[in-house]
């Protein structure tokens, strides 16, 4: 094993703050990465809060990573030395349900195995993130990186990206198609982004008028104001597909009426109750109200193809290890467009 350097939280109510880790050696099927950027998500607070359940301590966070492999184990055959690679969410799965058979481990029936707060079947304990300096990772859960994209800005497309882009090819969205995001925050924002990639016509929705020029900038066609009865009336029963990303409790009955038939509305953003819906809304014109996650790492690998191809990166501000306090601070309170991401170097300095 190898003790390296990285930032936890002891508890529910500590500050993170720098501690050691162990990783284990490198396997026959392993790849060794060192860090150098990663992307911090709201689940890495809840989770570090234990506000999702009781959470296994030290929490390591960080689940959207981007580095460099510096060792592989003899077994493996799709990375070598040097390469530009990501891990996301997950680090393993049981790989023989049906859904790992079908490409969407995320969906794991024996349960996934999570880049922290699972456990560890390798070296005991949980596994720890990517706000560290380095990680061991079957290859398996390896991602390639395109080295044309900004490599800085990469990080969250591992969770928000994957988080978006799974529903809209889910649902098979198209070209031409009319889509509404609704919510723009770290989800919405990538929401936009490949929607607008596909040529689909893009509909910012949103309760806040003073982020129609900042929808506007990421790819949306229009804005439609939430509150607004006129631009409600404006554009009811016209949506091909609506994607969700709102985080907290909300009423899904004024959206609803702005899908046509047989549309789906994908709610990514939301893991709580919901306000009451009306069943009369979806039944009248055989309406979907549905969920989704991360995406599995055959699509993880499509969607960063696809950013390479397309260019298409996350907004990002950039912040050093010491400072992810105040960043998680800023993330409750929705002070950040849209996307911190942590230079490792600044924690492998220290």
């Amino acid at each position: 094993m190898e003790t390296i350097k990285a930032y936890g939280a002891q508890s529910a109510t500590a500050d993170l703050d720098q501690l050691s880790i162990d990783r284990r050696d490198v396997l026959a099927t392993d790849v060794k990465i060192d860090i150098l950027y990663c992307g911090v998500c709201h689940s890495d607070i809840h989770t570090a809060r234990s506000e999702w359940g009781p959470a296994k301590y030290p929490v390591v966070p960080g689940h959207e990573i981007i580095g460099r492999v510096t060792a592989t184990g003899e077994s493996v055959t799709k990375f070598k030395e040097g390469d530009l690679v990501g891990v996301g969410c997950m680090v393993d799965s049981c790989q023989t349900c049906d859904s790992c058979k079908e490409g969407l481990e995320q969906y794991c029936e024996n349960g996934a195995t999570f880049t922290y707060g699972s456990e560890d079947k390798h070296i005991g304990g949980h596994t720890f993130g990517g706000y560290s300096e380095g990680v061991v990772v079957d290859e398996k859960f390896v991602l390639s990186v395109p080295e044309n994209l900004d490599t800085e800005k990469v990080a969250p497309l591992l969770c928000a990206g994957i988080t978006t882009w799974s529903p809209l090819r889910h649902w098979n969205v198209k070209k031409g198609d009319k889509v509404g995001v609704i919510g723009l925050g770290g989800l919405g924002h990538m929401g936009i982004k490949f929607a607008h990639a596909m040529g689909c016509h893009v509909v910012m929705i949103t309760r806040s008028p003073g982020k129609a020029d900042d929808a506007a900038a990421l790819g949306a066609d229009e804005v439609l104001i939430s509150t607004s009865e006129e631009d409600m009336q404006k554009h009811a029963n016209s949506f091909d597909f609506l994607l969700n990303t709102i985080p907290v409790r909300h009423d899904l009955n004024p959206y609803i009426t702005l899908m046509k038939r047989d549309t789906t509305m994908a709610l990514v953003g939301a893991i709580e109750p919901l306000d009451s819906m009306h069943a009369g809304l979806i039944v009248s014109k055989r309406k979907n109200i549905a969920g989704s996650m991360i995406g599995g790492i055959k699509e993880t690998q499509e969607m960063l193809d696809f950013c390479g191809e397309h260019n298409v990166v996350s907004d990002v501000e950039m912040i050093d290890m010491q400072n992810i306090n105040d960043a998680w601070d800023r993330v409750v309170k929705a002070d950040v467009k849209y996307r911190f991401v942590i230079d490792m170097k600044s924690l492998k300095e220290a």
